[in-house]
């Protein structure tokens, strides 16, 4: 089983929102690309991973950062949430 990323610190979850939003992209759109990527992700999971209660895996991270077009630095930084 991965091992999963806790949100503690930092709000990826709200990152991600943040950065999907910005593209342009639905949460429904985002699953979709995760899944053609072959990356477990419902549309459920990325409602609670944004709210930031559910952990993300490494993996999805990844996923979410490929089909966002970002980076990590975007996705675990602190102060990106107040830019």
């Amino acid at each position: 089983m991965e091992q999963k990323i806790k949100q503690v610190g930092i709000d990826i979850g709200g990152n991600i929102r943040r950065i999907r939003l910005q593209k342009g992209y639905g949460q429904t759109e985002l699953v979709r690309m995760l899944q053609l990527e072959n990356i477990d992700m419902t549309r459920e999971s990325l409602v609670k991973i944004e709210r930031g209660i559910q952990h993300i895996t490494g993996t999805q991270l990844r996923g979410i950062r490929d089909c966002l077009h970002t980076t990590y630095d975007e996705l675990l930084s602190e102060s990106f949430n107040k830019k």
